[in-house]
């Protein structure tokens, strides 16, 4: 049977986590990466483990160019070129705009958005080998609709769309897929900020009633992995109907 590869940045947690989870119960190769949590990083190499997948462990920063070549790099040379790219590293900040110090900006969009050009060069040249692999952004609904108290994961999401859609048109001639998820409210630590009086006013305001899961938004990744060829620079929302 041949072995399959998949890469997915940010997979101590939540969806990355959850991605890894699935296709590691698929007998897939993984190789997951996270900035400083060990400690969540451990709970994902424990079920990748439980689900007799091999795994390729690598702390770095992704908005950091070197890590994020390194990482690449070294995956490729454990488990061969991966058939899939999954962009989901990523942080969020709360707050008024006027009150995020330039240093603040700078590691969100480092994080969210420039981790997917730094990962997404380095793979470009090895899908170009086989004429083939996938590329999949995880993204949000703020980067289409925006959203007050957080300008600049908004702002990030947004280049991840617009990223995703031109990166698309440039490697279509050569097989390659290049789409995103955007994710509507998901049940992750992300959302840990939220108390329970906006946590339901929230739930009120989403027609499914209800908050994602990060199952739902890895099977997505997969159907999105699954799809034809033919479809490519698409921004598939799941958001429960929200927006």
């Amino acid at each position: 049977m041949d072995t399959h590869h998949i890469i997915i940045t940010g997979a101590s947690r939540g969806i990355g986590h959850a991605v890894a989870t699935l296709y590691a119960s698929m007998g897939w190769n993984i190789s997951i990466c996270c900035r400083h949590r060990s400690i969540e990083m451990e709970a994902t190499v424990q079920k990748i483990t439980a689900a007799g997948g091999q795994y390729f462990l690598f702390y770095g920063d992704m908005g950091n160019p070197e890590d994020a070549e390194s990482f690449i790099q070294k995956a490729v040379m454990t488990f061969g070129i991966p058939e899939i790219l999954v962009n989901n590293a990523g942080i969020s900040y709360i707050g008024l705009l006027q009150d995020m110090t330039p240093e603040e900006w700078n590691d969100l969009i480092q994080t969210n958005l420039s981790s997917v050009f730094y990962t997404s060069r380095i793979i470009i040249p090895y899908y170009l080998q086989n004429k083939h692999g996938k590329i999949i952004n995880v993204s949000s609904v703020w980067g289409s609709t925006g959203a007050s108290t957080e300008v600049a994961y908004s702002a990030s999401k947004g280049g991840i769309n617009a990223f995703t859609k031109a990166l698309a048109k440039e490697l279509a001639p050569s097989g390659i897929q290049v789409n995103a998820i955007s994710c509507g409210m998901i049940d992750t630590s992300m959302n840990s900020f939220l108390n329970p009086e906006d946590y339901n006013s929230l739930m009120d305001e989403i027609p499914a009633g209800r908050a994602g899961t990060p199952e739902e938004a890895a099977m997505l990744i997969h159907q999105i992995a699954q799809a034809p060829d033919y479809m490519t620079g698409q921004i598939i929302t799941l958001d429960g109907g929200w927006i």
